[in-house]
């Protein structure tokens, strides 16, 4: 009697951003078959999202999972623009990417997103634009009666309404949106003109199709104590002309967080920080951080809040009001705000303040000119630190656990100079960084203006006192704010845009450095930019770096680049 031959099952599965798990496919076979199956599950569990500005929640900016470009294939002879979309304004948000997302009635696509001050969301089909992916797998307007604006909503005019030239010629969607990829939903935080009044409306939609979700969207606004400016009979009221929501969303802990300063510092202003549950746009909380004085607001070049693993919100704020009486304070300029949401409260846990805080609010010194960055967990008696850095171009090395020592949340005597209450403080810039910090592989990595790229080691829970490594490259205003791809700790490539000529409506620049020795630069698009001009710069813009592509967000287009003739 001949034995029977075992069948086996293997279930494949690819594990979501909240931790959950999707089947993939379930498979019977022998062993080869099922060695088969394997090595394309393998493929498609590995290949990353980009759900979030600057990659993850903590901003490091990196992509330690990518395995097609490398310090080696990076160069103007095998590296290139492969294609350009046309979008219906300038991208100032981060392009985002889902893989094998399914489209109805288009298949499966990897598909990249972007958001444009038209006031519009595309998804693109992120690897080619052939045939019937030379258009978009769709286009969703936030400003037609579908997606809750009243019939007839513009976008608004820069100049006519803000009288701001930031944001030209027109402002939609500033900053960059987030996904929850277990419940395909991108938030977006949208602005428009309606019936001569102005409205910011937070967005819940599909990323299958870019239909508003059921529950979205929800206008943003609230009123709070307050006799600060703008306050009417002790009572402060969101102003939505003024308040600008330059910094990307936050979506940590099953909770949305949008903050806002202003264009143009245009008063009155405050910053704002909003806080709504992502299942259905309820509003939980809202904080203020000048309740009773002025500005302070929450820009950070575009850089998003950063949030930890318990739910700790992390923002920095720009030069304004700061209280030197109270501890905590109650008005909290130019400093590092450590928040958490707490019975219907955005409550604030701890605080940094530079002891020069009255001097940076005078000179319009923003500490709050980039967003911090969380570092991995390191060795010593600061497990969890945090990288800052402001206008002055001093690199701030905060514990996230005691943001001060000896509760000296604003040092004002025999400071010399220096702030002994955190971990560290390097000098490292003539001043003005208008930038956020990227990490790997034991290192910090900064671009500030009328600068070169530095690179900075990271051992033992501290920073080299000088850069390790730095390019020939100057960036004029306003620097960069880099990406890392890289292949676990091997072939990490920093990439940035060079953005100064959005001045005089010239063109970005892509470059690539190695990240192991920033002063090999791998790559230039202007060494070719008749054949990859990416479009016309933006500033604060940052490439997205995955699955051996780069997509960069420009004035009217989104070029992507890769190895050419694949």
């Amino acid at each position: 009697m001949k034995a029977l031959r075992r069948r086996q099952t293997m279930h494949f599965s690819r594990v979501l951003h909240d931790g959950r798990e999707r089947i993939l496919c379930t498979v019977r076979g022998g062993p080869a078959l099922l060695l088969l199956v394997l090595a394309w599950a393998l493929t498609a569990v590995a290949q990353p999202s980009v759900l979030t500005w600057h990659n993850d929640n903590s901003r490091t900016g990196q992509n330690r999972a990518e395995r097609t470009l490398t310090p080696a294939n990076v160069n103007t002879q095998g590296f290139g623009k492969l294609f350009s979309y046309p979008v219906d304004g300038q991208i100032y948000a981060q392009p985002l990417y889902v893989p094998h997302l399914t489209i109805p009635g288009k298949g499966s696509h990897n598909v990249v997103f972007v958001a444009t001050e038209g006031d519009s969301v595309f998804a693109f089909d992120a690897d080619n634009n052939g045939g019937a992916n030379a258009k978009p797998l769709w286009k969703a307007s936030l400003i037609d009666t579908a997606h809750g604006a009243a019939s007839g909503a513009t976008t608004v005019d820069s100049l006519a309404d803000t009288g701001c030239s930031d944001l030209v010629p027109k402002i939609g969607i500033t900053s960059t949106p987030t996904i929850d990829a277990g419940t395909g939903t991108m938030y977006v935080e949208a602005k428009s003109k309606e019936n001569g009044t102005f409205v910011h409306r937070l967005h819940a939609l599909d990323i299958h199709t870019g239909a508003e979700k059921a529950f979205g969207p929800v206008v943003v606004t609230a009123t709070v104590p307050g006799s600060g400016d703008g306050s009417v009979n002790g009572q402060l009221t969101f102003d939505a002309l003024h308040h600008n929501n330059r910094p990307g969303l936050l979506l940590s802990s099953g909770t949305i967080y949008i903050a806002y300063a202003s264009h143009c510092d245009f008063f009155p202003y405050h910053g704002w920080m909003f806080a709504y549950d992502a299942t259905n746009l309820a509003q939980k909380a809202v904080y203020v951080t000048t309740p009773d004085g002025g500005l302070g607001g929450f820009w950070m070049s575009g850089a998003a809040p950063a949030a930890d693993n318990e739910g700790n919100v992390f923002a920095v704020t720009g030069n304004g009001t700061f209280d030197t009486q109270n501890i905590p304070a109650t008005e909290l300029g130019d400093s590092i705000l450590k928040l958490r949401l707490r019975d219907s409260e955005v409550s604030l846990l701890d605080y940094f303040t530079p002891f020069n805080q009255d001097l940076l609010n005078i000179v319009d010194g923003d500490l709050g000119s980039g967003g911090a960055m969380l570092l991995p967990d390191q060795p010593g008696s600061h497990p969890h630190l945090l990288v800052q850095a402001g206008k002055e171009g001093r690199i701030y090395l905060i514990d996230r656990d005691r943001m001060t020592a000896g509760n000296l949340h604003y040092c004002v005597m025999f400071c010399d100079g220096v702030d002994p209450q955190i971990v560290q403080e390097v000098q490292f810039a003539m001043g003005l960084v208008w930038s956020s910090a990227a990490y790997w592989n034991h290192h910090v990595y900064f671009w500030a203006i009328d600068d070169v790229l530095r690179s900075f080691s990271l051992q033992n829970g501290k920073l080299s006192r000088r850069a390790t490594s730095s390019s020939t490259d100057v960036y004029g205003f306003p620097g960069a704010t880099v990406s890392i791809s890289a292949n676990g700790n091997q072939d990490g490539i920093v990439w940035s845009l060079e953005t100064d000529a959005f001045f005089t409506h010239g063109p970005a620049i892509l470059k690539a450095h190695d990240a192991s020795n920033v002063a090999r630069k791998l790559y230039s698009s202007d060494e070719n930019s008749s054949r990859d001009f990416p479009g016309g710069a933006v500033k604060f813009t940052m490439p997205t770096v995955v699955n051996g592509k780069v997509y960069v967000g420009a004035a009217g287009r989104l070029s992507v680049y890769g190895l050419l003739n694949q």
